[in-house]
């Protein structure tokens, strides 16, 4: 892979990987896995929002205990014909 970079690039990026005592290769690599990191985030913002969509909404519960003995009873009474 080869990245293209003005003088004045190189050079913070110079200064940046000594400041971290590490090799410009190895702070090029690190920026790129915090960059997709940042990328990967609007796949949970994307999850996030249909969750919040659907707290809007109001749907029937109960608590926990009830609604597993309650999904138990299905599974014992067996398939509906």
């Amino acid at each position: 892979m080869q990245v293209l970079l003005d003088e004045r690039e190189w050079r913070e990026i110079q200064r940046a990987a000594r400041a971290e005592r590490t090799t410009v290769a190895e702070w090029v690599r690190r920026a790129l896995r915090a960059a997709r990191r940042t990328v990967a985030s609007g796949e949970i913002d994307d999850k996030l929002a249909a969750i919040r969509a659907a707290a809007r909404h109001q749907f029937p519960t109960a608590e926990i205990d009830q609604m597993n003995a309650e999904i138990a009873r299905g599974y014992l009474a067996g398939p509906t014909p």
